[in-house]
């Protein structure tokens, strides 16, 4: 598993979505990293880590390694930050070993109640759809561009270089099969949230969505905010999926203020 590290401080790991990479977190890294140990990781199958053929794709499967990340790393403990897909993996993560996860930030996750996900992830996983994007470079980076832009609530946000960054790790050999098995198994992914969810229950988390998102409903945060005794929910007015990168300085002001709180109601 490929990770970036900067700066010193209590540990905090940062967790991409399903097209992403480290190279999401780069607006972000330098200014978490001024008071903490920030660690951003590829997760195995995506960006640069290794892309083994028989990988488990389900998201306790992803939850499982980066906890083997944590133990190799030499993180007993961390504040675990989460996006997207990433944000279902930092929950079902923190369920398996809640003593490991201090506090949980969770940046438009992935969740049951969001019903775009459940009707697209199914049909783009599927066996006739999936061997035609997984065979089609070109077909690759034109569709990540047409979605990236989608991403954001004002395109014109888009900072030079982030097209070239999202569509190098997609020149690769396998570049979608681990998206493509995520997708596979959604509905299985969601039912391995659900349970998730109590064991959860009592640890301060921050929601942070976009009310522009066309990825993750952000009307679906009011039952996710359920979920915990502890939560603080920030919406960002016509931010989309992405506010780390559409709205950087603002974003790093919001997990920071977190971070340092004495108490989350």
């Amino acid at each position: 598993m490929r990770y970036l590290r900067a700066g010193s401080g209590p540990p905090l790991v940062l967790v991409h979505g399903l097209l992403g990479y480290s190279f999401s977190w780069r607006f972000a890294m330098p200014v978490l990293a001024q008071s903490a140990a920030v660690f951003a990781v590829d997760q195995v199958g995506a960006g640069y880590s290794d892309r083994p053929v028989d990988l488990d794709c389900s998201f306790s499967a992803s939850a499982n390694r980066l906890l083997r990340f944590l133990d190799q790393a030499g993180i007993a403990s961390c504040d675990l930050l989460g996006t997207s897909h990433g944000g279902a993996v930092a929950m079902i993560a923190a369920s398996l070993a809640p003593e490991r996860v201090k506090r949980l930030i969770l940046v438009a996750p992935v969740n049951p109640w969001s019903p775009r996900g459940k009707l697209l992830a199914p049909l783009i996983g599927n066996g006739a759809i999936a061997p035609l994007l997984l065979h089609s470079a070109p077909l690759l980076e034109i569709c990540n561009k047409v979605v990236l832009r989608r991403m954001y609530g004002d395109p014109r946000r888009i900072a030079p270089g982030t097209m070239d960054g999202y569509s190098a790790p997609l020149r690769l050999p396998n570049a979608l099969r681990y998206p493509l098995g995520v997708l596979r198994n959604w509905s299985r992914g969601l039912g391995e949230l659900r349970q998730a969810f109590p064991g959860i229950r009592e640890i301060p988390t921050l929601l942070v969505w976009g009310t522009f998102d066309t990825a993750v409903h952000p009307t679906s945060c009011t039952c996710l905010r359920q979920e915990f005794s502890r939560c603080r929910l920030v919406m960002m007015e016509g931010i989309g999926h992405l506010p780390y990168e559409e709205v950087p300085e603002d974003f790093n002001r919001i997990v920071i203020e977190f971070l340092n709180a004495k108490r989350i109601p």
